[in-house]
Parts: structure tokens; sequence; C-alpha cells
């Protein structure tokens, strides 16, 4: 009689061990609408949303619009301080919280930079140095915290012979009051896929108290929760913008209104969302 094969013999705990997870299925899709779209020719990078003004973020400056006439009323460029990336953007409270970094240059660094609102001066600088990716989006959820993403990418620049970080490796973090990180989560592998070879640009905490994640194309949004036990968020939602990935930004001024752009047709869209509809 030839004996079992040792796999014969395992306890059932072990079988099921080595058992592959399930993928996880499409959440919900929610409804929205576009309210309107303006060009804007400094819409390249990020957009920042206050009660009054919209926020217009390229590489290295920022222009300030007024929202109900789209006029101009204040632009600065930052190159000449060291500016060299920017990316999504927060207003809060008078200030626009920037995400700053090297991008694509080998290895990457990263930064947060606040200005005034008002006056469009700069004001502070945090530097995270070499950490865990290209810092690409800052926001403030609605318990006060502050959050932001650090992406990495499969896309590969002259400078370096391997991709720029892997984007798997991309996290949404917490900060603490001193802008260290205090917690990480990452983002689940079925929406960093979407990402082709990119990675998260954008995130922006929804009033209905759930983080929205814009990758670096997709004409949507990925609504996120944190998760019970774990580091991967939960995946909830998915909404359909008038965007092409890139900064989001909630209008907190208009609690269904989100803001985002098409950076091929330097384009600005106001979206509005139906937030019953994920439920």
């Amino acid at each position: 009689m030839f004996a079992k094969p040792f796999w014969a013999v395992l306890p059932l705990a072990a079988t099921m061990l080595a058992a592959p997870a399930l993928a996880q299925e499409e959440p919900p899709t929610m409804s929205s609408e576009v309210l309107g779209s303006y060009v804007i020719p400094e819409i390249n990078q990020g957009i920042g949303v206050d009660a009054e003004h919209f926020y217009a973020i390229d590489n290295t400056t920022i222009a300030k619009y007024t929202k109900d006439t789209q006029e101009r009323v204040a632009m600065k460029d930052y190159e000449d301080i060291g500016a060299i990336h920017f990316d999504s953007a927060a207003v809060v409270d008078g200030k626009i919280y920037v995400a700053h970094s090297n991008y694509p240059i080998w290895p990457m660094t990263s930064s947060l930079e606040i200005f005034d609102a008002a006056t469009l001066d700069h004001l502070e600088s945090h530097s995270f140095g070499i950490q865990i990716g290209s810092f690409t989006w800052v926001d403030q959820a609605p318990d006060g915290s502050w959050w932001g993403g650090f992406a990495n990418y499969n896309r590969v620049f002259d400078k370096s012979p391997i991709a720029y970080g892997n984007k798997y490796n991309t996290q949404v973090v917490k900060f603490d009051a001193d802008w260290q990180v205090e917690q990480a989560y990452v983002i689940p592998d079925v929406v960093v896929e979407k990402f082709d070879d990119m990675s998260n640009s954008g995130g922006s905490w929804g009033p209905d108290g759930h983080l929205y994640l814009s990758g670096h194309d997709p004409a949507e949004a990925y609504v996120m929760d944190i998760p019970a036990i774990g580091s991967t968020l939960k995946w909830i939602g998915t909404v359909p913008l008038e965007i092409a990935g890139q900064g989001i930004a909630w209008d907190r001024s208009q609690p269904d209104v989100i803001y985002g752009f098409v950076r091929e047709t330097n384009t600005v869209t106001v979206n509005k969302v139906d937030l019953t509809s994920l439920k």
C-alpha cells in the first residue's frame, strides 16, 4: 500500500490557509452630473477650492480664480524658491496646503508647502525627505485629522533603470500634529491596477465621511473607508467624474460638489455627486 501524500494528512486549517483569496467584487457606482466646465490655462496638476475661489495648480505656480466669473485675480510662481512639482491641494481656514515632490527625479523626496489663500504668499514648508514615495495629495478629514497620499509608479523614467517605486507601494497616510506619519494604509490591488503604470494622484474627504481617491488618468474617483482590521483600505464605491485623473477637491461650501479637471484640455470641471446613490 502506498503511503498517503503529505498534503492528504494536513489538518483542515492548513489546507484552508493555502486557498487563494477571493477577488473583491465591484462596489456600487454612484450618480453624478457636470454643473460647469471652464478653460483655465494654469490647470495641470491639482485644484483647491474654498467658498469664493478655486485655485489652479501647476508644477511651480498657483493661480487664483473667482468661482462665479472665472476671473483670475492672482497668480504666483515659486520656482525661484525651490518648487519642482506641486500636486493636489486643500484649502482650509484661509491656507492652501499643497503636496510637493521632486517627481520624476530619483530618489524621491517630498514636502508639504503651505500658502496664504488671500495673498498666495508662501508661509511654511515641512520636508519629508526620502520616505515612502512621492507626495501627491493632502486633505483634512471631517474629524480634523490630516491625511495624504505617497505615490509610487511602475513607469520608468530616464534617470532610473527601474520602475519609479512600484505602484503597489503607494500608501495613504494619517499625519500627527507634527506632520509625522501616524498610520499608513495601502490601496486595494484591484484599484491600483486601474492606474496602469501610474498611481494615486488625488484624494479628498467627502461630506459623507468617506475618502475619495483619484488615479492619474481614469475619469472616476474611488470611495474608500478605513478598515476595521488590517492595512488595506476598504473600497465601497466608484463615482464617475468629468476628470482625467489628477487632483480632486470637495467644495466644503457646497457639500455635494467636487472640483476636478482634464489636463489635456486645461479644463476645470464642477461635478455634482448624488451622495445618496452610495447607500
